[in-house]
């Protein structure tokens, strides 16, 4: 299907009426702003809400570009007329920066957010740290940015979900959240980013599966390069992840957990697990992983090669991100299950 089938179908779905959305060709797969990001329209929720309704989908995980109230009562009001979901982006408190979450976590309520959805961080382990000294830092300041926030989060009654963000691995970032048993303290439970750790997929959803607040649904590809293996995001079915059974893991465990598509368009991500600075941080990691991941690897070459962007002018890379979301929509609803 080319591009103008995708935008054709997507307008009779967005122009059916929501009372009659049953086989209407909507999904209930909400988008996170990063999936567009070449369009500026990402960079204010109402905007993006809009751009996403016209898209097809069923909600958004997006940053509050204003606090104000009379634009998050805005932003509830049309979320509430297109009957879509809005999920939050924020960034975990500090202990000078307490106030302004609080003040984050209320216009989100105001707003209607169902959840609000952080990352300890922003970067990638193996690239970030340097010492397994680094990295003990960083996980006292993590529990410490957690303790802030948690009750923040149950004071307004907003489940707040932490990606698996290429930090933890499955078992360090379930043991984490077994430490604060709070209901609205959970997981983003993104489907591909641990196979950057060497985090066999499906072990690593049995694992979060249980803390499940919100999602990010992507595919992943794979393939072998001379220090490891070339990780890249594709449209939904193209890759190497056995989407339903992920899908139907966390309907069963979760059913309250909402689907949000994660498709970054970009140039595969290099993961150099067969050079030394990759292993700096994992002292409980050994060979059994990194067999088990290349075996998996190679057991799933790509159908076609990985894609890479970085040539593309911005206008080309606006268009190949939009047929990537409109591609997943449609896989989303056609095959496993995500249409209202």
């Amino acid at each position: 299907m080319n591009r103008r089938d995708l935008l054709k179908g997507a307008a009779a779905s967005a122009a059916a009426p929501r009372a009659h959305a049953s086989g209407s060709g909507r999904s209930t797969l909400g988008i996170v702003e990063y999936s567009l990001a070449s369009d500026p329209r990402s960079k204010s929720a109402l905007q993006f809400l809009e751009r996403c309704h016209a898209l097809g989908a069923g909600g958004v995980q997006v940053a509050l570009d204003s606090l104000a109230p009379e634009y998050t009562d805005q932003l509830r009001r049309r979320a509430e007329e297109l009957a879509m979901y809005v999920e939050v982006i924020v960034e975990l408190p500090q202990a000078d920066t307490t106030a302004e979450f609080e003040r984050l976590a209320a216009a989100a309520r105001r707003a209607g957010a169902v959840a609000l959805r952080a990352a300890c961080l922003s970067g990638r382990r193996y690239e970030t740290f340097r010492t397994l000294e680094e990295w003990k830092r960083f996980v006292a300041e993590s529990r410490a940015r957690l303790r802030l926030a948690a009750p923040i989060a149950e004071r307004y009654k907003l489940p707040l979900g932490i990606e698996n963000h290429k930090d933890w691995t499955g078992g360090e970032f379930s043991a984490l959240l077994r430490e604060f048993s709070s209901e609205y303290l959970g997981a983003c439970l993104d489907f591909g980013n641990n196979l950057a750790l060497l985090d066999d997929p499906r072990e690593l959803v049995d694992a979060l599966v249980p803390y499940a607040v919100t999602t990010h649904v992507k595919d992943m590809a794979v393939e072998e390069y001379a220090d490891g293996f070339l990780l890249a995001e594709v449209p939904l079915g193209q890759g190497a992840l056995d989407l339903a059974a992920i899908v139907a893991a966390i309907r069963q465990a979760r059913p309250q957990a909402r689907f949000n598509l994660e498709m970054i368009t970009r140039d595969p991500l290099e993961i150099p697990c067969l050079t030394q600075k990759y292993w700096a941080t994992f002292p409980e990691r050994n060979g059994n992983y990194l067999a088990r991941t290349l075996a998996w690897v190679r057991a799933h070459r790509p159908r076609q090669p990985l894609p890479r962007v970085s040539g593309l002018d911005p206008t080309a890379r606006a268009r190949l991100e939009e047929t990537n979301v409109l591609q997943s929509l449609g896989y989303a609803r056609e095959r496993l299950g995500l249409a209202a």
